[in-house]
Formats: C-alpha cells, sequence, structure tokens
C-alpha cells in the first residue's frame, strides 16, 4: 500500500497530526510521518500541512508513503547512566551540556548516539531520533525516557498526548516566586524566532511551583509542567520575575554559572506494557549543591 485516506473522528481532533498519525499506523514512527509532511506527502482536506495542525472533526487526511531515507546515525559507545531498564524501555540521568538527538552543530555525541550503541537491536529506519519519546534542553540535566521498541515508542507518545506522565523538576530561581499556579500561554516570540514567551494567543500552559527552600537571594523550587511547551519552565519563571540562574536566554547568564540550574528530578508514569506504575528519581547534580549551599537533599520531599 502506497498511500491511505481516513476520516478524522473526534477523538484524532485532540492530536497534532505528526502525533495522531502513529496511533492510527503504529508500524510507522512519528519521526517518518514528520518527514513524510516535511516533503508535503501529508495532506488535509487536499492540502498540505504543518506538523503541529490539529485535525478537525470530518476533515479527510491523506497520506502518501515515501521511502525512508538513509539514516546516517552513527552508534557511539558513550556511557549512559541508566536509572531503569527492561526490554521494552529505559530510563537515563542526562548530563548538562548533552544534546538529546542531532541537530544543526550537534551530529555526534548525543543522547541517540548512545542509545544506539546501548541498544543494538534499535529500529533506525528514517530517523535521526530512534526512541526519542520526549526531549530536554540541552543545559537541562536528569530524567530521560527512552523507548527500545516502536511499539513502546507509540504507548509512549500516547501517555505524554493525554498528560498520564508526570515529570517533577528542580531549579534554582534568582529571588522567590510565589507558590500556586503560573498559567500563561506560550509561543514563538515574534522577532527572537529561537526563543518563547508568553503571549495572547499563545498556546495553554501551566505549571505549578512549591517552594522548597530559600537564601538571601535564591530559591529552590519545585515545578510541576501540566503541560509540555517549548522552554514552558524557563518562560514561566522569566514572566513572573525570577528567572532560573545561569539561563542565558530567559535570565541574565552568569560567566561562573555555564547552564540553567534546571533538573528533571522525577518521573511517575504506568509502564506502557504491563501497566505497572513506576515512579523514577534522578539524583541532585552537584552543581546544584555547589550554587544553592543551602540545599540538604534530606530537608525537603520531591
Amino acid at each position: 500500500m502506497n498511500s491511505f485516506v481516513f476520516i478524522a473522528s473526534s477523538t484524532d481532533a485532540r492530536y497534532r497530526l505528526d502525533q495522531l498519525l502513529p496511533l492510527h499506523y503504529p508500524q510507522h514512527s512519528r519521526s517518518y510521518f514528520q518527514f513524510l509532511i516535511d516533503q508535503a506527502r501529508i495532506s488535509v482536506n487536499g492540502k498540505p500541512v504543518k506538523k503541529r495542525m490539529k485535525p478537525r472533526v470530518g476533515d479527510r487526511i491523506e497520506v502518501e508513503l515515501l521511502p525512508l531515507p538513509q539514516s546516517e546515525l552513527i552508534p557511539e559507545a558513550i556511557p549512559l547512566q541508566v536509572l531503569y531498564e527492561d526490554e521494552f524501555l529505559l530510563a537515563i540521568d542526562k548530563p548538562a551540556g548533552m544534546v538529546v538527538h542531532p541537530a544543526p552543530g550537534h551530529a555526534k555525541g548525543t543522547i541517540a548516539n548512545a542509545l544506539l550503541a546501548h541498544c543494538k537491536t534499535l529500529d533506525t529506519r528514517g530517523t535521526l531520533r530512534p526512541g526519542i519519546v520526549h526531549r530536554l534542553d540541552k543545559d537541562t540535566s536528569g530524567l530521560l525516557l527512552l523507548a527500545k521498541t516502536s511499539s513502546t515508542h507509540q504507548k509512549l507518545v500516547t501517555l505524554f498526548a493525554t498528560r498520564k506522565i508526570k515529570k517533577t523538576y528542580l531549579a534554582l530561581c534568582i529571588g522567590c516566586p510565589k507558590e500556586g499556579w503560573i498559567d500563561a500561554p506560550i509561543k514563538r516570540h515574534p522577532i527572537r524566532r529561537k526563543e518563547m514567551a508568553v503571549l495572547d494567543g499563545g498556546k495553554e500552559a501551566k505549571t505549578h511551583v512549591r517552594i522548597l527552600q530559600r537564601s538571601s537571594s535564591l530559591s529552590l523550587v519545585e515545578l510541576i509542567p501540566l503541560t509540555g511547551r517549548t522552554h514552558q519552565l524557563r518562560v514561566h519563571l522569566k514572566h513572573i520575575g525570577t528567572p532560573i540562574l545561569g539561563d542565558s536566554v530567559y535570565g541574565k547568564g552568569n560567566k561562573k554559572i555555564p547552564r540553567q540550574m534546571l533538573h528533571a528530578r522525577n518521573i511517575e508514569f504506568p509502564h506502557p506494557i504491563t501497566r505497572e506504575m513506576l515512579s523514577l528519581s534522578a539524583s541532585i547534580p552537584e552543581d546544584f549543591h555547589r550554587h544553592f549551599p543551602y540545599l540538604n537533599g534530606n530537608s525537603f520531599s520531591v
């Protein structure tokens, strides 16, 4: 079969197109459908679309299949700090400074390269992001989930899309934010196109903030994102006037602090295959202790 057509249902209308198509056709990856969208081989009501669009009920979605491009991802024997692993998935503690998948300027040395060496049976056809389900910014450390099979990948994508995965972050903030919910829409900055901003007309973005410890100038805070917008935590903390320490994009930056002090501390989710509830934690990095000497790992719960 070189093409297929279906009509969007009310359930389909909840998902972005690049998330929806793998749910209908799990034999193909999300990255493959993104490739087809980039090649203008997917149309909605006869018109090419962008990967982020959401179909409406009754839309006619047509997909033309293309041969997969040759993957250039090279396995690299880069050690991974594995926190959990079984035959379906693994969770690692990503170090700050490491890119998750190849991108312009970062063709090698990524988590994806390391994963390919770690899991030699990984399906890499047509993608430079095998096993990658979600991302952390280069300079954000902590817990990252990775899929070892295509089926697990699609199930984890669904769990993220339906908000069944709870992520908890730690951040060092300049000043002390107000506890509670930040409910502020986010979209691409109209001038600085690599940045996001809180703007009217943006997508819904919600973050819960809890103060764990504070000093005269800094706060250690727990952040729980209800949504998963690009740079959401960094943008939200800038928006309320307490940017993350070391954030050179959304804060003041600091030559002595080479990265934003943001750490993915904990993740809770039902195992996509066994349905067992998992709760995994990544230890607090040494640089958090160095830049916030008041921090005592036993004096708060996350």
